[in-house]
């Protein structure tokens, strides 16, 4: 299997968990929603289904529409084919999701698992991310000694498309950089409610443990003040 069907199968299994679709749907939401198969046929695609069909992880169904299904007989035409996720295509595609090797930073395969971020666990999520800029960065620290190598040999035109293409990288580091810091931020924050929590929890358990005790104005927070000890009888407070 080609890295790009790779791609494409992973995403036709990330767009039908988010619901069942038929070829045309699903053609539209891959070219719309993902830029990267923007050129791709119904002969790239339905091939592609076929094969998840027969791997169990697709089933193919009628369409819902009854009066759909008889319009097209009677025109002559086959009633749409929906597609739609079986149990072991679900745990295959979260097995997907779950991998962060080196071919989920390259540039087409980044693109299709990050608009599927929303379905990943925040780890994974940042273990592609970070994985994602050291690749930049590699390629970065490349295009820079080349340029420092060929400069004089370039002609103006060469020269500036070289700049744009290390533009465009610095561009994308910056952005992954925000993201990670952001994905950072929110990991941290999540930790802070969650001892947040975990203390007043403590304080609620410390408190129902049993009666407070008379004079411990540290532990009641001031309760010794409003309940002070009954004076002892054998003062006489009276003249």
């Amino acid at each position: 299997m080609s890295r790009r069907s790779g791609i494409l199968e992973f995403a036709v299994l990330g767009l039908l968990r988010e619901a069942p679709m038929h070829g045309y749907e699903l053609r539209k939401r891959l070219n719309t929603s993902l830029g990267i198969f923007r050129a791709f046929s119904y002969g790239t695609l339905y091939p592609c289904l076929k094969t998840l069909v027969a791997s169990g992880w697709l089933i193919e169904e009628p369409g819902s529409a009854p009066e759909d299904a008889l319009a097209a007989s009677l025109a002559g035409r086959r009633a749409k084919i929906v597609y739609r996720l079986t149990a072991e295509g679900k745990e295959h595609f979260e097995e997907l999701l779950s991998h962060t090797g080196p071919d989920s930073w390259e540039d087409e395969h980044f693109a299709a698992r990050f608009a599927f971020f929303g379905q990943t666990e925040r780890e994974v999520r940042m273990r592609v991310l970070e994985g994602r800029r050291s690749r930049l960065e590699e390629r970065l620290e490349k295009m820079r000694a080349s340029l420092a190598r060929t400069r004089e040999r370039l002609d103006d035109y060469t020269l500036e498309l070289q700049r744009h293409g290390m533009e465009s990288v610095e561009r994308e580091v910056r952005w992954l950089n925000e993201l990670i810091e952001s994905e950072r931020a929110g990991r941290d924050q999540r930790r802070s409610m969650a001892t947040g929590e975990a203390a007043r929890q403590d304080n609620t358990s410390g408190r129902s443990g049993g009666p407070p005790r008379r004079g411990d104005g540290a532990s009641l927070g001031g309760a010794a003040a409003r309940y002070p000890d009954p004076p002892d009888p054998s003062e006489d407070t009276t003249n």
